[in-house]
């Protein structure tokens, strides 16, 4: 008896393996566009977090009895100029200004340093006792640094380094945070692989972090540097401890803005734009780098 095989059943062009490959691939690619209620979100979400700048500006460029009035002015006046001349009188701001360039600089050239070698240490090496050192520099975070104010404090007046910028400098160094972040950043990003071919053609663990880690870790790097300088340029704690008048950051310095029995808010304004523009000059050198470098550490491959 004869058994007849059946026709092969042709699929449809749309069932083939290959056509669904090509349809996965050509979604994988398309390029996802928001709605209209994502757009006024983001819109609404612009606005409010612009505001407060626009009104700082606003401020800035009118007087104090303009900011008294009911509703009070939403629009720039032409007293900028005179406000920031009361600046200059009432606090030595560039002198604040240049202060707080070597103090928010040298802290955020020495913590991205500092913070990217510890980090390639705890991400890539392999020493006796790493996961208990991890364990504690991340267990300072959970310490208030208010804490250690008072015995910084008497260090600092033991080695006569009080009003001097090297005693708000020196303490910010390194910070938990960074070490983490950049530990987190480098296990992400950092292949074995390329660690091994190095060790393979004789490279030594300095030649490899200046050669290899650096080069890989420069988006971290700026994410970090970016958060760092902010939050020391905008720190008020300990300067105002640490400092006088006489050698003022310029969060020190905006203190002594507007004095007198009724506070002129024009004239603090006016400080508060200027002390405001360097943040925003750095952030617009190295803001494109956040996103990129925090996506880039975030997944692996």
């Amino acid at each position: 008896m004869t058994v007849l095989a059946e026709p092969p059943v042709k699929r449809p062009a749309a069932d083939r393996p290959a056509a669904r490959k090509r349809r996965g691939r050509s979604r994988a690619g398309r390029t996802m566009r928001g709605g209209k209620l994502a757009y006024a979100i983001l819109t609404a979400a612009v606005l409010v977090s612009a505001f407060p700048f626009y009104w700082t500006v606003v401020a800035a460029s009118r007087s104090n009895a303009d900011l008294a009035q009911v509703p009070p002015a939403l629009l720039p006046g032409s007293d900028l100029i005179r406000n920031f001349e009361a600046v200059m009188e009432e606090a030595d701001i560039g002198k604040a200004l240049v202060n707080s360039f070597i103090v928010s600089g040298s802290i955020t050239v020495g913590t991205v340093l500092c913070c990217t070698l510890a980090g390639f240490a705890f991400a890539k090496l392999r020493f006796r006792g790493r996961g208990a050192l991890l364990g504690i520099t991340v267990g300072t975070m959970m310490i208030p640094p208010q804490l250690g104010v008072i015995p910084l404090f008497m260090l600092i007046a033991e080695l006569q380094w009080v009003n001097q910028l090297q005693a708000v400098i020196l303490p910010g160094l390194v910070s938990a945070f960074g070490v983490f972040f950049m530990r987190q950043y480098l296990v992400q990003s950092l292949p074995d692989e390329l660690i091994e071919a190095a060790r393979v053609d004789g490279a030594s663990t300095a030649r490899i972090f200046w050669s290899i880690v650096v080069p890989v870790a420069r988006p971290g790097m700026a994410v970090l540097g970016l958060l760092t300088f902010m939050t020391a340029w905008n720190d008020f704690f300990w300067p105002i401890v640490a400092l006088t008048s006489s050698e003022p950051t310029v969060q020190v310095a905006l203190r002594q803005l507007g004095g007198g029995y009724v506070h002129d808010q024009s004239v603090i304004m006016a400080g508060t734009l200027l002390g405001t523009l360097p943040v925003l000059l750095v952030f617009g050198l190295l803001g494109r780098q956040i996103v990129g470098g925090i996506m880039q550490g975030a997944v692996k491959g």
